[in-house]
């Protein structure tokens, strides 16, 4: 018994259906946003599959067979019936939460006091946050896009927005015992210090040293934060010299709880907003507009 055969190539079902719907090759070009040349293979490649004739030429245009009107009938049902559960399906995904995956020091001194602005701003986004410290998988299953700080190259299997770039630097507060002296002071200073860090970022203070011409291994490690943000409250609290993004840091510094006398240095990595190459939400490209303007304000 021979098995059934497919159906025909798929464009050339969707060129034919809109040929025979707006009634001429032309018009059905407009749509698909294809040539006039390319929708008339489309039909041939069609009928050489069916091996029927469905058009035939009627003056300057075309008119349907006995078999294009059967199939017409059929191939319009089928893709009006497409077109409506599309439709409803996207609706139902711009009405699912957004869900976004965060480090939680930058998205409690970053993220959250613009929250308010963001939901203004784009409250058809419904945002569902999801905080993570330390490395944050953009593919963790349940997200739809991740906000963080990384180092290309970047994943095939990830369309990466990138942001702005990140510049870190040695932070402290007026309460700090040395703060007087420390904040006149060269940034050579800082090797006599015993220099706040975290675990989640080994590499900060080191990479600080090399751009101001200062020897890593002379720095002096003092108390050690698992996470960037006990990190900086420590530091506004007075407990010692804290290195940070400045991003993180821009809203203690305007407000006075952290002072940055020795500046900001470029590193490798970018604020960047990672979603899945793969059946990727459209409103992901709407959230890294409006980050990227606000990181410009």
């Amino acid at each position: 018994m021979s098995l059934p055969r497919d159906l025909p190539p798929l464009n050339a079902l969707r060129a034919f259906e809109a040929t025979a719907r707006l009634a001429g090759v032309g018009r059905a070009a407009e749509e698909l946003h294809v040539t006039h040349g390319a929708v008339s293979r489309q039909l041939r490649t069609l009928e050489e599959d069916l091996g029927v004739a469905l058009l035939v030429k009627d003056g300057r245009g075309v008119k349907l067979t006995a078999a294009g009107q059967r199939l017409a009938a059929v191939a319009g049902e089928s893709f009006a019936a497409l077109r409506a559960l599309c439709a409803e399906l996207r609706e139902g995904r711009a009405q699912a939460p957004f869900v976004l995956g965060c480090p939680g020091s930058l998205l409690a001194r970053w993220f959250i006091p613009r929250l308010d602005r963001l939901q203004r701003d784009l409250p058809h986004l419904h945002l569902q946050l999801s905080a993570s410290e330390g490395e944050l998988d953009p593919r963790r299953p349940g997200l739809d896009a991740t906000l963080c700080f990384a180092a290309p190259p970047w994943p095939a299997d990830m369309r990466v927005f990138e942001l702005a770039g990140e510049r870190i630097g040695p932070v402290l507060s007026s309460r700090h015992a040395r703060y007087a002296a420390l904040r006149a002071a060269a940034p050579g200073a800082l090797l006599d210090e015993p220099l706040l860090h975290t675990a989640s970022r080994p590499q900060a203070w080191p990479q600080w040293a090399r751009a101001q011409g200062l020897d890593p291994a002379a720095l002096r490690p003092g108390q050690g934060f698992e996470h960037l943000y006990y990190l900086l409250e420590a530091a506004v609290a007075g407990l010692g010299v804290a290195i940070a993004p400045e991003l993180l840091v821009t809203d203690d510094l305007a407000a006075g709880r952290l002072e940055a006398p020795w500046g900001f240095v470029e590193t490798p990595a970018r604020l960047a907003l990672w979603v899945p190459a793969r059946g990727a939400d459209p409103r992901a490209a709407e959230l890294a507009e409006w980050l990227r303007a606000e990181l410009g304000a």
